[in-house]
């Protein structure tokens, strides 16, 4: 019934992914591995682990991932069978021995409120070091007060129907930055979130990672633009004038930070005066003044 897919490329925390997979105590769940032509090979370390849990593994001959992260992650799922649910888990992200279990405890629930459920998370570090609290959540929540409220998320922490990934699909921003958060507002229909805090994610923020990388902040704030337009373009209807002043707010600091991109520019103005939020469009001038100035 539950897929746990691995879009692999990184050796250096693999194995201890995998051994948290091992110690699951709910073995119910198959790990799809994808390798995406990566110049560090696995086999040995999943060698050790045959006897531990169910996993395909597959070695693409093309690197994807350096073009499209997306993509990788579609291929990858590509591989799973029959099973109904679907968890991507980054190759050097780990989950608790109980995270199994505790989706299998609450399926019936699950079933018959969400496309999305989401685990605690916490983050840890290169060497595994516990670097935050533990983010909890509401057990149900809609899905833009989620996008709204002030938490974290990463991909690695959420369980998506299979139909969903299957019918809706991932947005192909770059870095993958933001599709996994659009995910679960277009997987869950802009409705319900399903959350379990009994059991966490562990989620690695460290120089290997997109996340903790400091090379990559102008395609980040590309695709913020991006999943932030998305929004205000074609989703606006799930939104209030207030949430939609704040996400044109959002919007307008990635132009900011990124003047380069003139075009950002006159898209943004457009829905500012399309919506008559004519004095925050003059802040958005004013702000643009001010950092240009400095």
């Amino acid at each position: 019934m539950l897929a746990i897919v691995i879009p692999f490329y990184k050796l250096t925390f693999f194995e201890k992914t995998l051994n948290s997979l091992a110690n699951q105590e709910d073995k119910r769940f198959t790990v799809y591995i994808g390798d995406d032509a990566s110049p560090e090979n696995p086999t040995a370390v999943l060698e050790k682990y045959k006897n531990d849990f169910k996993f395909e593994y597959k070695r693409f001959k093309d690197n994807l991932g350096s073009v499209s992260l997306v993509k990788q992650w579609e291929r990858c799922i590509a591989m799973t069978q029959e099973e109904e649910w679907i968890m991507i888990l980054g190759d050097d992200d780990l989950l608790d021995q109980t995270v199994v279990s505790e989706f299998y405890k609450e399926i019936e629930e699950i079933k018959t409120t969400s496309n999305v459920v989401r685990f605690a998370s916490r983050k840890i570090d290169e060497n595994g070091t516990t670097t935050s609290p533990i983010y909890t959540h509401p057990k149900t929540e809609l899905a833009t007060d989620f996008l709204f409220r002030a938490t974290r998320s990463s991909l690695s922490e959420f369980i998506f129907h299979k139909n969903k990934i299957s019918t809706v699909g991932f947005k192909n921003f770059p870095l993958a930055w933001y599709s996994d958060v659009l995910a679960v507002l277009e997987f869950s229909d802009f409705k319900t979130i399903y959350s379990i805090n009994q059991a966490v994610v562990s989620v690695r923020i460290s120089s290997l990672s997109i996340s903790g990388g400091t090379d990559n902040l102008r395609p980040k704030y590309k695709a913020a633009f991006q999943f932030y337009y998305y929004l205000l373009t074609q989703k606006k209807a799930n939104f209030s004038k207030n949430q939609i002043k704040e996400l044109l707010h959002k919007s307008s600091k990635t132009y900011i930070y990124n003047k380069k991109e003139v075009a950002l520019f006159f898209k943004i103005s457009k829905i500012y005066l399309r919506n008559l939020f004519l004095a925050d469009y003059l802040g958005f001038i004013k702000a643009i003044l001010i950092n240009y100035s400095k």
